[in-house]
C-alpha cells in the first residue's frame, strides 16, 4: 500500500476523533413548566458539516396565548446575551453552547416561571459559514410550544423525547467509536503490508545483486 494511502486512512480517522468531541444531536425541547420553578427552552440546531467553521449569533420571540404577533425577547451574540422584552428582564439566562462562536445550542432558562410565559417561543440561528474562498449565510429556526402548569403532570411526550435524546448520543458515540476502531485496524494492517513490501523490495535487491554477483564469478 502506498505512502499516500496510508495518509489518507490516518487523516480519516483523526477527522472522527474530532468529531467524537463535538458530536451533535437535534432533541426538541420540553413543552411543559411548572409555575414559580425554572424553565429551559431547548434549542438545537446542528451544522451538516461540522468540519466547516462558522460563527452564529440567536434570537428569540415570543407570543403569548391570544396574541397575534410575535415579539422579541433576546438576543445573544459575540458581545453576550440582551434581554430585549422587559417581560423576561432578570429572567432568563444563557443555557446554549459555552465559550465558542460556533453556537450549535441556543436554549436558554427561564427563572420563576409565570402562567404568562405560556405561548410559543421560536428561536433563530443566523449562522455564517465560511469555507476557503468564500462565505455562506444561513438562517435556520425552531418552535417550541411552552404549556405553564400548577404541578408537574410529566407527559408521554417529554419521557419519550428524553429517551430519544440519549439514545441519539449514545448510537452516535457508538458509530464513531466503531469507525475508529475500523480506522485503527486499517492503519495497522497497511502499515504491515508496507513493511512486508519493503521487506520483499530489500530481499529481490539483495538475491538480484547476489545473481549478478555469481554471474560476474563465473564469468571470470
Amino acid at each position: 500500500m502506498s505512502a499516500v494511502r496510508l495518509l489518507l486512512l490516518f487523516l480519516l480517522c483523526a477527522l472522527f476523533v474530532s468529531l467524537s468531541h463535538g458530536a451533535c444531536a437535534e432533541v426538541d425541547s420540553d413543552t411543559e413548566a411548572v409555575a414559580g420553578k425554572g424553565f429551559k427552552l431547548g434549542c438545537i440546531s446542528c451544522k451538516m458539516r461540522p468540519e466547516v467553521e462558522a460563527s452564529a449569533t440567536v434570537d428569540w420571540y415570543f407570543k403569548a396565548k391570544g396574541e397575534a404577533d410575535f415579539a422579541h425577547i433576546y438576543n445573544y451574540d459575540e458581545e453576550g446575551q440582551h434581554v430585549v422584552d422587559e417581560r423576561f428582564e432578570d429572567r432568563v439566562d444563557w443555557s446554549g453552547s459555552k465559550q465558542s462562536q460556533d453556537i450549535q445550542d441556543a436554549s436558554i432558562y427561564l427563572f420563576n416561571v409565570t402562567f404568562n410565559d405560556s405561548g410559543t417561543y421560536r428561536c433563530f440561528f443566523h449562522r455564517l459559514l465560511t469555507y476557503e474562498f468564500y462565505e455562506y449565510q444561513t438562517v435556520v429556526s425552531k418552535v417550541v410550544h411552552l404549556t405553564v402548569v400548577a404541578k408537574a403532570t410529566r407527559g408521554t411526550a417529554s419521557i419519550v423525547s428524553e429517551v430519544m435524546m440519549y439514545v441519539s448520543i449514545i448510537g452516535l458515540q457508538a458509530w464513531l467509536y466503531i469507525e475508529m476502531v475500523y480506522c485503527y485496524r486499517k492503519i495497522s494492517a497497511a502499515g504491515e503490508e508496507a513493511l512486508r513490501e519493503s521487506a520483499n523490495a530489500e530481499y529481490l535487491a539483495i538475491a538480484s545483486e547476489s545473481k549478478d554477483n555469481c554471474g560476474v564469478q563465473v564469468a571470470e
